[in-house]
């Protein structure tokens, strides 16, 4: 909670060195006092301006390479939402009193993303510090070959390092492809258990290294019952998508020989204490009996399944709730819980990636899935998968992944 009383715009003004905020379209929203100075530019020829409308390159120097940089680096920011710290750069600044005339200058850029309870980046703020006077004294009698020197040699380090960063960016994009290859292998294809059908759905996480460890699974089992289950390894990349290939098929074993869903997950705690990266995993079963007309269910930390009634109310199985696996240093029972269902009910079960939000309390985002529910409550469970997956992930995107299972009861 922010403290009562701060002026943050005073704030921002009194900063130490130059700072501005850009849109992600790198138009200048803000600027303090210290940038405005240091830049040679009035608000009025910042505020609403593109970037490099306002510092172009340098035409008539192919060195001048630092406006390129810069637009590299906040076009990352854009795209990772994490922060980017540059080299320092050489940029040549054009007299607004003088066109045509440049002043050459050094700066050391570091570019930082502001981002929404989505995790969409809104903002980017650009801190700079103004090193020109350091490297001129360094240069001294002979400063200008000596800055010359100096610059061709930051030049080729920003090169090795752009270079660096775009092999880490495949590297990743590789890991990523990967991941979700094994991903798309290890999990069920949509199709009948038993004589009934479910509407699956997987969403990987946006971004090279956010692919996760969720996974869903559904199981036939004697008499006229199936096995649901979901669950979310802690973690991201190959490794956890590893971790989910061994839960999942635990899981799916245990459910087959087990009495119910709590002993099912009792039997997966227990073998995840076996598995690297398995700590911390949060899963929850439900075992539908159309006979019996119930709903048995159990979760190892996980969110709670929605059951869709007919008549548009939402009940969300929240009464058999235990720790994640591996989270107690002793074994102990899991608690299971039971609840009736109507012909016509919707079962639906997901991963957190659905509804949590940064910065925002979980029950925010259970009462958006609550809302969607209701509103389509008519749909069927094809239509409805994708109704949520549309309405409840960001636009840009989510931040985690989301697996997603719906079944007409």
């Amino acid at each position: 909670m922010a403290a009562p009383g701060i002026d943050y715009k005073a704030v921002f003004e009194a900063l130490p060195g130059m700072v501005a905020l850009l849109t992600p379209q790198l138009v200048y929203a803000d600027a303090n006092e210290d940038f405005v100075r240091s830049s040679g530019r009035t608000r009025e020829q910042l505020i609403g301006r593109y970037l490099f409308d306002v510092f172009p390159d340098r035409p008539d120097d192919p060195a001048s390479s630092g406006m390129r940089n810069l637009g590299a680096s906040l076009r990352r920011v854009v795209e990772t939402g994490e922060r980017d710290t540059m080299a320092l750069q050489r940029y040549d600044v054009e007299s607004v009193d003088r066109p045509g005339e440049w002043e050459e200058r050094y700066w050391s850029p570091v570019n930082a993303p502001v981002l929404d309870v989505d995790g969409n980046v809104v903002l980017l703020v650009h801190r700079v510090e103004e090193v020109t006077e350091l490297i001129r004294a360094r240069g001294g009698r002979n400063g200008g070959d000596r800055a010359r020197v100096m610059e061709a040699e930051l030049y080729t380090r920003a090169r090795e390092l752009q270079e660096v960063n775009e092999r880490l960016r495949q590297a990743h994009a590789r890991e990523r492809e990967v991941a979700l290859a094994l991903q798309d292998a290890m999990l069920p294809a949509p199709g009948e258990v038993g004589h009934y059908r479910a509407a699956v759905r997987y969403r990987p996480a946006a971004g090279a290294l956010n692919v996760c460890g969720d996974w869903y699974d559904l199981v036939d089992l004697s008499g006229d019952r199936i096995a649901v289950a979901v669950g979310d390894v802690v973690g991201h990349g190959l490794a956890a998508a590893g971790v989910m290939g061994q839960l999942r098929s635990a899981l799916s074993a245990a459910s087959r020989v087990s009495a119910g869903p709590a002993q099912a997950l009792e039997v997966l705690g227990l073998y995840a204490r076996s598995v690297e990266g398995a700590e911390s995993t949060t899963a929850v079963s439900v075992c539908i009996d159309w006979d019996a007309r119930t709903l048995t269910y159990s979760s190892a930390g996980h969110p709670p399944p929605a059951l869709l009634r007919s008549a548009g109310n939402v009940e969300f199985l929240d009464q058999a709730t235990d720790p994640p696996l591996g989270a107690r240093p002793e074994h102990a029972a899991r608690p299971q819980a039971a609840t009736g269902f109507a012909e016509g009910d919707t079962l639906v079960l997901y991963t957190d990636g659905l509804i949590e939000r940064r910065r925002e309390d979980i029950d925010v985002g259970l009462r958006r899935l609550d809302d969607a529910l209701s509103d389509h409550r008519g749909a069927d469970p094809e239509s409805l998968a994708d109704a949520l997956l549309l309405e409840l992930l960001p636009p840009g995107g989510a931040t985690d992944d989301t697996a997603l299972v719906v079944i007409r009861l």
